[in-house]
């Protein structure tokens, strides 16, 4: 749920017309892409990734390969999908897909028409990379190929319905239910194991060490899914919010990844964690591209289709990769903002179409209200600020409480599994 109003197809009948400078020449239709951000952000997130892979760890060379020749491809995507944004900003406008920012009412920004739905660039390139990719790392005869193959049908079909949800606005309760019929893939051809290993406290009680739990294992998976897929998608409002806190938790997986593979013996188990770097290195770069458009001031919209396209590759990688329950901590924020949302989202409390704080055109801030969302939570605590400053502060949340994360399996290791 973005910060935007659509534009209505009875309001908004003709198609926009690009604007035209004192050259005579037509301006595009965006403005560029924050360029200096972009580099900052990967000049920090280079260097912890090339200390583990080239220093930390002595991983397999063949292994080490397959990740960097995937983290190649990635990159390449990042440049794609900033030359493909543009592109597809105009045509989106020309169908009429826009929406204006809420959070800038009463401003001039606030009747900018912001080209809509933009995640589906994202998603088209990622797919792309990810289908390109088996070519130089899986064989016909590969036993991860089927899963690998059923993932990215997952991908695709939730991407599929989250353009349709931007296009057609369906209610909440579909919502909920998308993510369901998306998963369906994965859990078809999902062959792994579906043992839990039981806390070391707790064994002594129960009496074994690893629990068996068949077809509930599978039903977790696709709640886990539904989860992420529509916690990414209610905890937004906010310039750069849903791609912000992606790329954060994204960051965080594949560093995760990389000290699994490093610190382990098992072949299998380096393997599923390799799987995971295989999705979370292309959503990395192609989200890194998208955020350098819709950082504040946002010039493009991400649209449910990003959302749903961003949760359901986490959770995947999550899945596959056999570490949902680190996964659902690096979710806390989004865990934390779905319990304040509990009570609007069934019904107990009135819920108003966009639960987004007040914003005052006079002083451009923001102002928390009532609604039971993070983003609120933050203004009726830390008092008012402005979007840009809400928005990396709920970033700076999300990184802390991945940071915590590290921390409490460091702590816990070999104590608690």
């Amino acid at each position: 749920m973005a910060a935007r109003k659509r534009a209505s197809a009875t309001t908004e009948a003709t198609k926009p017309e690009p604007t035209t400078n004192a050259l005579g020449q037509t301006d595009p239709p965006i403005a560029p892409p924050r360029s200096g951000l972009i580099l900052k952000l990967c000049l920090f997130f280079s260097l912890p990734y090339f200390y583990l892979i080239f220093y930390r760890y002595k991983i397999e060379s063949e292994l080490k390969r397959s990740i960097l020749i995937n983290a190649s491809l990635s990159l390449f995507g990042f440049f794609v999908t900033q030359k493909m944004i543009p592109v597809a900003s105009t045509y989106v406008l020309r169908r009429n897909l826009f929406g204006f920012d809420i959070n800038k009412k009463g401003t001039p920004q606030g009747t900018v028409k912001v080209p809509e739905s933009l995640g589906i660039v994202v998603a088209i390139v990622f797919l792309v990379l990810a289908i390109l990719f088996q070519y130089f790392n899986f064989t016909a005869d590969s036993n991860w190929l089927v899963e690998y193959n059923a993932a990215l049908a997952s991908i695709c079909l939730m991407t599929l319905l989250g353009f349709v949800d931007d296009v057609l606005d369906v209610p909440w309760r579909v919502k909920l239910v998308l993510p369901s019929i998306a998963a369906l893939p994965l859990l078809m051809a999902y062959a792994g194991h579906t043992t839990i290993i039981i806390p070391k406290p707790l064994v002594p009680n129960v009496g074994i060490e690893v629990l068996d739990l068949g077809w509930i294992y599978k039903l977790y998976m696709g709640l886990l899914a539904v989860f992420c897929t529509n916690s990414i998608n209610i905890h937004a409002g906010l310039n750069g919010l849903e791609v912000g806190q992606t790329v954060v938790i994204a960051f965080a997986i594949l560093i995760h990844n990389l000290m699994q593979i490093g610190a382990s013996a098992d072949p299998d188990y380096k393997q599923a964690h390799a799987f995971s770097i295989y999705l979370v290195q292309p959503l990395l770069a192609t989200s890194l591209a998208l955020f350098s458009y819709n950082w504040y001031p946002s010039s493009v919209f991400v649209g449910d289709t990003y959302t749903y396209f961003a949760g359901m590759t986490m959770a995947v990688v999550g899945i596959l990769g056999h570490f949902s329950e680190t996964l659902l901590i690096f979710f806390a924020p989004q865990v934390l903002n779905f319990l304040l949302s509990v009570p609007q989202l069934f019904g107990f409390i009135k819920c108003p179409r966009h639960r987004l704080p007040r914003f005052d055109p006079e002083t451009g801030l923001l102002t928390g209200t009532n609604d039971g969302t993070l983003v609120n939570f933050f203004l009726r605590l830390f008092g008012k600020m402005s979007e840009k400053s809400l928005c990396a502060k709920l970033l700076i949340f999300q990184a802390i409480g991945c940071c915590l994360c590290f921390v409490l399996r460091y702590l816990l290791a070999g104590w608690y599994k």
